[in-house]
């Protein structure tokens, strides 16, 4: 495993660099004296003699990528308070002023085919938030997914928000989308339980639109003072695949990508304490058997829960438990399947799992 460093006084004092990825630094006005063979360097400055010394090691130096609105080469997760930069709550339209719009408008001018300077730059964006994904989680996380139409003024909402609350109270980290819907319900549970004055704030802008004002009311109606965790276990996965739907200020942390398969992948590949599967639609379904495949090949490890809330939705409406279920018959993955209305047995089995 390569020592990853981020922090000039790290290298400053370091004995050895071989091997170690030095990452976003400016060391033009430090020697690297230390031993570099093998290092790697992504989007430092260096000075022409550390330059000549690191090519003389057979370091690997990648510059800054000219001209993206984004860091390539981050080393951690993106706050709330990051993506929404620049946003006033005063002027909701200020939302096309933040990170997170520009970015997403820069990745609507590449196309689904960027050139080869801007793919790369992405690829090892995504690269990165994954690795800083890996750092952040800790125990069994447990996913939870679903439609990310769900109005905040609607009772499929608060059922979200009392899945969130439980799943908190349990203790455990929690991972969603990212987006609206049931992705900010769950999450905002986690915080702060079910709090009859935040949802009543939160129904004064129950959805948005396709315009940055009405975006910028849907975030300005969350609360700003939402309490974190010494560890964080709200974090949000969501991707500019799908950003016309702005991440939602209710997860501590979000992992967001440019590449939605690598997103949809990555989320349930590090759900290992499983995942609950609330009503969507196609997305949600498709995550379903994404999972289900993970879970009947062993292909990740051992078969993690698979939670169906909502009965009539997953064995009538679309019936993709069922199918889950033929499929698993005489499988490790079989006992691993729950359908349920009640929050407390989807939870309760998620707590026998962790315990098992």
């Amino acid at each position: 495993m390569r020592t990853e460093i981020s922090d000039p006084e790290q290298v400053r004092h370091a004995r050895d660099l071989r091997g170690a990825v030095l990452v976003g630094m400016d060391l033009s006005g430090e020697d690297l004296r230390a031993p570099l063979d093998g290092a790697l360097f992504l989007g430092c400055v260096l000075s022409p003699s550390a330059q000549r010394r690191a090519d003389a090691a057979g370091a690997l130096v990648f510059p800054n990528i000219p001209d993206v609105p984004y860091s390539v080469y981050r080393s951690t997760l993106y706050t709330t308070a990051e993506l929404f930069d620049g946003f006033d709550p005063a002027r909701p339209e200020s939302y096309a002023d933040t990170l997170d719009a520009r970015v997403y408008r820069h990745s609507r001018r590449q196309g689904h085919h960027p050139d080869p300077l801007h793919a790369l730059a992405e690829r090892l964006h995504d690269h990165a938030v994954t690795e800083a994904l890996d750092e952040v989680l800790h125990g069994s996380p447990v996913a939870v997914v679903g439609g990310h139409a769900l109005r905040r003024d609607t009772a499929g909402y608060r059922r979200a928000v009392a899945l969130g609350a439980a799943l908190g109270e349990a203790g455990f980290t929690v991972l969603t989308g990212g987006g609206p819907g049931a992705m900010e319900a769950v999450p905002l549970g986690v915080r702060v339980g079910v709090d009859e004055g935040v949802l009543a704030d939160l129904a004064r802008a129950p959805e948005f639109g396709g315009d940055a004002g009405s975006i910028g009311r849907w975030i300005a109606a969350c609360p700003t003072d939402l309490p974190a965790f010494d560890k964080p276990r709200t974090i949000g996965i969501p991707t500019w695949f799908y950003g016309h739907e702005p991440p939602n200020p209710a997860c501590e942390l979000h992992a967001k990508y440019f590449a939605n398969s690598v997103r949809e992948e990555g989320l349930l590949t590090v759900a290992t304490g499983g995942v609950v599967y609330t009503p969507g639609s196609a997305g949600t379904v498709q995550e379903v058997f994404q999972d289900y495949t993970q879970n009947h090949y062993g292909s990740v490890g051992p078969p993690a829960p698979m939670v169906f809330l909502g009965e009539r939705f997953w064995v009538e409406e679309v019936p993709a438990a069922p199918l889950v279920r033929k499929l698993a018959r005489g499988r490790e993955a079989e006992r691993w399947v729950l359908v349920t209305d009640d929050v407390a047995e989807a939870v309760a089995f998620l707590r026998a799992y962790s315990a098992a």
